[in-house]
Order: C-alpha cells, then structure tokens, then sequence
C-alpha cells in the first residue's frame, strides 16, 4: 500500500486516465468489435494522435467481459528486445520463477485464460515483438492482443486499425445547431484545467474553433495548445500558429522518424506546436527538456538534479524548472508509492532528444545518467538491509526502465566490468524483489561479457546464485557454486564468504541439511564478531538457512535460538525482509515443536512482510504454515482453502516450494492430514474456493485470522 493508504498502482494493471476520453465513441466500439473474431488489434497512427487513451478505453470496456481480466504492458521504456517474454510476464500475476525459458512458461500460463493483453507503444519493437505474439496466440485460444504502435506489427492474424485526429469544426461552425466538435470539447476542456475560470464564449468560440483546425484535431497538440492559454487569449494564440514560416523548430524533419514513407499531413501541426511550446519556455527550461530526454519511463527529482545540473543548469533552479515544465504539459507530474515522479511523453522526448544532439551534449548527459544509475544501484546494496527497504524496494521498481537502460549501456559498450559490479550490486533487485528472471538475464551477460577473476565477479556470481535458488535450477547452480569456490581462493575472507553461501543454498537445494549447518555454522561465527557483518546478506542468511537445516535434521529448539538472534540483530536495524524469511522458518521451527499458536504468528508476521513486497514465494510459504498450523488445531476446512489460496500463486511461480525436498515433504503431509480430515470430495470444494478466492481479499484474511473464527 501507498503510504497515504491508496492502493498504488502496480504493474500490468491499466493506468489511470487523466479525465474522460473525448469522442472516440466511434473508435470504441470498433475496436472492441473487432478483438471478437480477430486475435490482434494494432491501433496505428502517429505520436500525438490518442493511441494510448483509446487503449485505454478499450480496456475499461472490454474488462467486465473476460474471466481473466486486462493486463497493461508498457513497453515504451524497453530498449532490448530480448526481454520483451520477461516485460510481458512481468506485467501478470504469474510471478514465474523456473528454470524454464521464459516464453515457454508465458505459453503455458495463457493456454487456459480469457485475457486480453494491451502491448503499447511497440514500434521500436516490431521485429522482436512478430515471434512472441505469434507463439502466444498460437498457445492460447482465449487470448486477444491490442497493441499500439505507429506501424503495424506485421503479425499473419493482424487486424491494422488506424487512429485519426479528433474531428475539428468547420468553417461554419457555432452558426447552426450542430454539437461541439470533439476537438473543441478537448481543447475547452483542457483548457479549463490550465486556466482557472476558462469558459467558452460566444466572444472566443471563433478563435477557439480555428485553433482546432490550426492543429487539425491532434489531442497532443491540442493539450500542450491549451496550457499556452495562461499566458495568450485564444486570438494571439491562433494568429501566431497561423504564421507557420516562423516555425524554426521542426526539427524533427518530414517524418517522425517511425512512420512509413506515407505520412500525414498532421506531423506538421503536431511539430510546429511542439516547437512554439518549446519556444515560448525559458531557455533554462529548454536546456532542461533537452537533458531530460535521456531518462525513460519516469524519473524524480534527485535523478534530474544529479543527471542535468551543472554550471549553465543551477542545481536549486531544478525544481523550478521542472514545475514550470509540468505546468506546460511538457512533462507530467505523478504521486506514486516511491514518491513524486514527472513523465515525458515519448514524442515530447524525441524532440528533446533531438535538440540535445544540436547541442552536441547528446554523448555526455547520457554517461551522466548511466554514472547516476550506477551510483544509485550501489546506495541501494548500501541500504537494503535497513530502515528503509520498503523506501528502496518502490523506489528500484519504479527506476527500474532507467536501471535497465544504463545496464544495457555498460554491456554493450566498453564499460563490460562497470556492468558486472553493477548487476552484482543489484543483487537485492534481483532475488527481493521478485525479479529473478531477469536477473539471470543480466548477470549471465555481465559474467559472459567481462570474464576475468575479480572480487566484482564473485558478488556477481553470489547474486546469480540467490536468482538459481529462487529459480530452483540446480544444475546451473552447481555450476555457479563451482567457479564461486575456485574463485573464492584468490581473495579475502569477504568473498570467501560469499562462495560458502553459494555453497550453502546449493546443498539446501540439494536437501543435504548436514552440508548447509556446517557451512551456515562456519559463516554465523565469522559474521557475529560485529552487527555490522552479521547484516551482511551472508550473515543473516546463513542464520536463516542455517536454522531451516536445524528443523530438517530434528533440531527445532536450536534453531530457534539461532532465530531470536537473527531477530535481535533485524530489529536493531530496522531491517524486515530477512527479519521476515526468519519469521517464516520460526513457524516451521514452532510446529515441529507443537506450539501451534506461536507458529501462526510467526507465519502472520512474515506474511504480512511478503505480500507488502509482492514476494510471491514467500508469501506462498507462510500460507502454508498458516495452513499447517490450521490442520493441527483441527481446523480442517480453513486448511484446505488456505491451501488452494496458496496454490494461486504456485500456479504463477511455476515450481511449488521451488522443489526444495523438505518444503515439498511439509506440503505433501499437510494436504494428506486436510483430505483425510475433510474427505476428498470436502477437500476439494474448499481448497477450489481457496483458489478461486480474490489474492489479496485472501491474504488479509489470513493476516486478521478471520478464517480462524
């Protein structure tokens, strides 16, 4: 949750709208005709012209018709195509964590939904995007696919439909009856969001209307057209668009630089407007624009301050500046759970992109934003294991196009070692934050790209290893255990650590709970010479894993004093995402020893900590010690829906328990004692229920013991 109690927006849902879609009734209903015999619907057009917002409608219309429901994939800010099956599934409540490629498990996923994926912005993409479609519908029947792009897709089952501008009123127009114009609806409406008191008179309505045909209709034109009317009346503002041969900045030249070779005659309108509102801003805020334009997806202002500031940018005008370009639709501004962040429209940035290359400062402002992005990434392993990880957990998520982009910087570029210390140092993004996919995706090509033994290395290799656990491929992680231990010998006792914790997780993966105590035991006395150390990854983990292998060997008390110290040490610091993997195995700890009420709190403590963090293994986990705790207090229905309330998300994680024997064996014997209790025919109407149950209705369930009553 948002800190201010809103439920903040996640991915894969459709983003909110700003007001009511204009017109477009039409566009609508055409479109939402059309995805009922045919598989794809690309909606085709150029920047500007509503494609996003007309999706967006879309889906609001079509949602209530399938089980499933509509998922939102935004891909404007992907640069490598290769990760588009990681972006899609990233967007779902699959949560896939398996060693099985990817896009095998996005197929097996979607086989048997009603679901209608949006893909938009997908033009810089099409190559990559035609083979991932085609295998997704060819998987899945009940799938339909709604991109937008300035270019069709290219796909055999396409349905190509064009987005127009918005109708403008004639030249006639205010002199009979007929209804506003869709354009003057928009251009009134925006209007009276930038100017407070706007209304349409019979005085202005004229200048209004030959406004809307001066940028024929483009709602982008239109909205950045109307925030200029805080400064000119409707008249100063047509007379001076009229006037096209003082347009200096249609820079973008005759295309848009996507479209074919056919293009509107609109582009023109939709340039000029966007070089007289970049000509009516400060030159600061030109200057501004321009740097900005290297960021993508959203950015705050810390970002802008240590990417765009120098001696010609003053570093306390920056927020200044930013709000004055909010204020002009430049960019916009948005509240989200990791704080206030400002967004630029993709051809608002191209612009800005363009004109920082006039500049010549096109090389240098894209190194700063990578050097920031490094930066960034080596304050948040600095911090993880503190006060503030739900802070940096919404925070890396919400940076997460600008992380990417200055990683694909680094590795496709000279700077291969400052990629490897910088996907190593992501290690908490990776294995935290439940993005494990593509973790693996990153440090196989940084270990790949930058191949020579260094302590950057080996962190790199621990992190692969924590993403090989999570994913439970144990053959890959032996291998990684392997080099991590050859490795291990030429360096300090730090990086030793880091190898014994390969180890470790290897052999619990394994089931050798002997091999993981000795190794955990090793590391839980060489980190507890200080706090410090013993908040070090390996140091909690080893207490952590450590005292799993207790319980697997019949030492349930003993673990439980390694526990209360891993406790003591997480409470000191505010720390709770490894506060909450001890609370997880101190429930099992506590049901092994019959203290049944005791090992629901726990399981309660550490749930609550995982589905905050959408941690869809852990959370998984704690349901099923909240469902073993219910069986043994004879609670055997309760048990049963708990179960299949867990199994929501092992159908989307695709391994139960990552296969781990121990979690596996614990799982087997709870259902055996539920059915046994209830009857199979019981067992299953409850457990259906569980899994049929709303995710989150279920879990706050869980977490108030409601169930219990």
């Amino acid at each position: 949750m948002a800190a201010d109690g809103q439920r903040e927006w996640r991915a894969g849902e459709v983003p909110r709208a700003r007001g009511e879609l204009v017109g477009r009734r039409t566009e609508l209903a055409q479109v939402a005709r059309a995805l009922r015999p045919h598989r794809v619907v690309t909606l085709v057009g150029v920047g500007g012209v509503g494609k996003t917002r007309l999706a967006k409608g879309v889906a609001a219309r079509l949602r209530p018709e399938l089980k499933d429901g509509v998922w939102w994939v935004a891909l404007s800010g992907l640069r490598e195509g290769e990760l588009l099956p990681h972006t899609i599934a990233e967007s779902l409540p699959m949560a896939h964590q398996t060693a099985v490629p990817v896009i095998d498990a996005l197929a097996h996923y979607l086989a048997g939904r009603d679901l209608l994926l949006v893909l938009d912005t997908c033009e810089h993409l099409t190559r990559e995007l035609r083979p991932v479609v085609e295998r997704l519908i060819a998987a899945a029947p009940g799938l339909r696919i709604l991109a937008t792009s300035r270019r069709a897709l290219g796909v055999a089952v396409e349905e190509v439909l064009t987005v127009d501008p918005l109708p403008v009123p004639g030249p006639d127009a205010g002199r009979g009856t007929e209804p506003e114009s869709d354009a003057m609806v928009l251009l009134a409406e925006r209007a009276a969001a930038a100017v407070p008191g706007f209304t349409v008179t019979d005085a202005g309505r004229a200048d209004l209307e030959r406004l809307c045909r001066q940028l024929e209709g483009l709602p982008l034109a239109i909205e950045l057209a109307a925030a200029r009317l805080r400064e000119l009346s409707p008249a100063e503002l047509a007379d001076r668009l009229a006037d096209r041969v003082t347009d200096r900045f249609s820079v973008l030249g005759e295309t848009d630089g996507v479209s074919g070779p056919a293009d509107p005659v609109w582009h023109h309108a939709l340039r000029t407007t966007i070089g007289w509102s970049h000509q009516l801003c400060t030159p600061a805020e030109r200057l501004l624009w321009a740097r900005l334009s290297v960021f993508v997806g959203s950015f705050d202002t810390e970002g802008a301050l240590q990417v765009c500031a120098d001696d010609r940018l003053d570093r306390e005008d920056i927020p200044r500046l930013l709000a004055g370009l909010a204020e002009k639709s430049i960019i916009s501004w948005e509240p989200t759970a990791a704080g206030e962040r400002y967004r630029m429209l993709d051809t608002i940035r191209e612009f800005g992109e363009v004109w920082l290359r006039s500049l010549g400062e096109g090389r240098e402002f894209r190194r700063r934003h990578r050097t920031w992005y490094l930066r960034l990434a080596r304050e948040g392993d600095a911090a993880w294991m503190g006060a503030d990880q739900y802070l940096w957990y919404e925070r890396m998520h919400a940076e997460f196009d600008n992380l990417r982009l200055a990683l694909d910087s680094c590795l496709g570029s000279a700077d291969t070692r400052i990629g490897l210390g910088m996907a190593g140092d992501l290690w908490f993004l990776w294995y935290a934050c439940g993005l494990a996919r593509e973790g693996r995706h990153y440090l196989e090509r940084a270990l790949a790209a930058f191949p020579g033994p260094s302590p950057l290395r080996l962190k790199a290799l621990y992190a692969y290893g924590l993403v090989l656990t999570e994913l439970g491929d144990l053959p890959a992680l032996e291998e990684c255990e392997a080099e991590s231990t050859a490795l291990a010998a030429r360096f300090g006792e730090a990086e030793d650590s880091l190898a014994k914790s390969v180890t470790a997780v290897t052999a619990a993966l394994r089931g050798d709970a002997a091999t993981v105590l000795k190794l955990t035991d090793e590391l839980r006395v060489r980190h507890s010479r200080s706090p410090e150390a013993m908040l070090s990854v390996p140091g909690l983990g080893s207490l952590s894993v450590g005292s799993h292998a207790r319980i697997a060997l019949g030492m349930a008390e003993e673990a439980l004093g390694g526990l209360d110290e891993m406790r003591r040490t997480c409470d000191a610091s505010g720390e709770s995402w490894m506060r909450a993997w001890g609370d997880s195995i101190r429930a099992q700890a506590e049901l092994a020893l019959g203290r049944i009420e005791d090992a629901e709190h726990s399981a309660r403590a550490s749930l609550k900590v995982k589905h905050r963090m959408h941690d869809s293994f852990g959370s998984g986990m704690c349901l099923e010690a909240i469902a073993q705790c219910a069986i043994a207090d004879g609670q055997a229905e309760r048990a049963a829906r708990l179960l299949g309330l867990a199994h929501q998300l092992w159908d989307a994680l695709g391994r139960p328990q990552v296969g781990i024997p121990t979690w596996v064996a614990a799982h087997e014997e709870c259902v055996g004692r539920t059915r046994a209790a209830l009857g199979a025919p019981a067992y299953d109407r409850a457990f259906h229920a569980g899994y049929r149950t709303d995710l989150d209705a279920g879990i706050a369930e869980a977490l108030d013991g409601a169930a219990a009553a």
